[in-house]
């Protein structure tokens, strides 16, 4: 019970109001200073979490995504989409879906994929008489594949913290995020079948000429990507040499980037940088604190008396995760349940690769649960509709995310079969 209430605390005193990362470095110092009368060397315990090869990769997949929307590189993405699929029943938003698939791919963030998607669909989707309940929900869904398909940043900081193969993390969340964005793509198509072209509508451009344009942007997931996954380079290495790439993509064949779209990139990547390792920082000493309070044994003994079964402590991981996700950024939901929790997979014999994709799934519904889930405020942004309406809208997809997890929970292979295939020991 340990753990429970140290996380009511937690949860507490953000209700309060005080930022995430004051609470994470708070509470552990109070609870150090009362059981044991002192503070241990918190700089070797802070510097021994941040120092990591592999935190670098973070910040610069960030910088990428900036780049290419900056540089106007991925407006071509929706483009080529919408040119394939406008005369299928649900085209157009079934072309949503498509093109949060493929910007996923190379911007790491669902955040940004609704954002950037909504943008140029949104207007798109109402304008072909999709319903608006059903083009907010597509692009907050839709929106929700950023951090599921590879390269992810979550997918990043969570094998940093588990020492698991990001290649293997990369490679299982591919399946589980074709997978979703076929269910949301069929859904549309079931739907949305009223939304057709309206009278003034300019002819359908050539998906051949449409693709070719957007060649570019398709071509950095599989520059990163297929550098990983045949040995050339580290995920750290392909964040960077993505990120040059990206630069060249939008300096030198568009020609749209300045010096101050790349200032504005430097100035995000490191805002958001710079938040990621406060929280690092402050979770090392959150982490500390719950192994010397014996919490990860704890636990572990509770599990055993509970008589849970993997499939039982996963399903209840996952219902705890969808409530932190409430209330909870992604990357403060890893850092602070993964020192308690990663004893108790290793002592039931789950597969780290296969619950990090679990968690995955679980932070993307969090990122569209009402009230004002991070997703739904950016189409609020976008649109100015009222937020309730927007609420309404992701109730489906919300299903949907539900059904892949219970998939993926049921037949683990889904997730596990690509890095098997590529020779992860998983």
């Amino acid at each position: 019970m340990t753990f429970f209430l140290l996380l009511a605390a937690l949860l507490v005193l953000l209700y309060l109001g005080m930022p995430m990362f004051a609470a994470l470095f708070l509470l552990p110092l109070s609870v150090l200073l009362w059981v044991e009368g002192g503070l241990p060397a918190l700089g070797e315990i802070v510097l021994g979490q941040i120092d990591g090869y592999l935190l670098v990769a973070i910040p610069l997949f960030m910088f990428m995504a900036h780049v290419m929307v900056r540089g106007r590189v991925v407006d071509d993405l929706y483009s080529a989409a919408f040119a394939m699929l406008r005369g299928v029943r649900g085209g157009v938003g079934i072309a949503t879906v498509a093109a949060c698939t493929i910007f996923a791919a190379i911007s790491g963030s669902s955040v940004a994929t609704a954002l950037t998607v909504g943008k140029i669909a949104i207007p798109q989707m109402l304008r072909y008489g999709m319903s608006r309940r059903g083009a907010f929900g597509v692009v907050a869904g839709g929106g929700t594949l950023g951090i599921l398909i590879p390269p992810s940043a979550p997918m990043v900081l969570y094998a940093y913290v588990t020492e698991t193969s990001v290649g293997a993390l990369f490679l299982a969340g591919v399946i589980p995020g074709l997978m979703m964005a076929g269910m949301f793509a069929l859904y549309c198509f079931l739907t949305e079948s009223h939304a057709v072209a309206p009278a003034d509508a300019p002819p359908p451009e050539n998906p051949a000429i449409a693709m070719a344009r957007a060649g570019w942007s398709l071509s950095l997931p599989i520059f990163v990507l297929g550098g990983i996954y045949l040995g050339i380079f580290t995920a750290t290495e392909a964040a960077g040499t993505g990120t040059l790439y990206a630069i060249l993509i939008a300096a030198l064949i568009y020609r749209t980037l300045t010096w101050r779209d790349l200032l504005d990139g430097v100035q995000e990547a490191t805002r958001t940088s710079a938040m990621l390792l406060m929280i690092i920082a402050a979770a090392a000493i959150y982490g500390y604190m719950l192994t010397k309070l014996q919490v990860p044994q704890e636990l572990t003994a509770l599990v055993a008396d509970w008589k849970l079964s993997p499939t039982g402590f996963i399903i209840a991981m996952m219902v705890l995760l969808f409530l932190l996700g409430l209330v909870l950024e992604s990357f403060s939901i890893i850092m602070l349940t993964m020192p308690a929790v990663l004893p108790v997979l290793d002592a039931l014999g789950i597969d780290k690769v296969w619950y990090g994709v679990l968690l995955t799934l679980s932070l993307e519904m969090a990122l569209i649960s009402p009230p004002v889930a991070m997703n739904l405020v950016v189409i609020k942004a976008i649109t100015g509709a009222p937020l309730g309406e927007i609420n309404r809208s992701i109730i489906p997809y919300m299903l949907m995310l539900a059904l892949g997890t219970a998939l993926i929970i049921t037949f683990p292979g889904i997730a596990l079969w690509l890095p098997r295939l590529a020779g992860y020991g998983v």
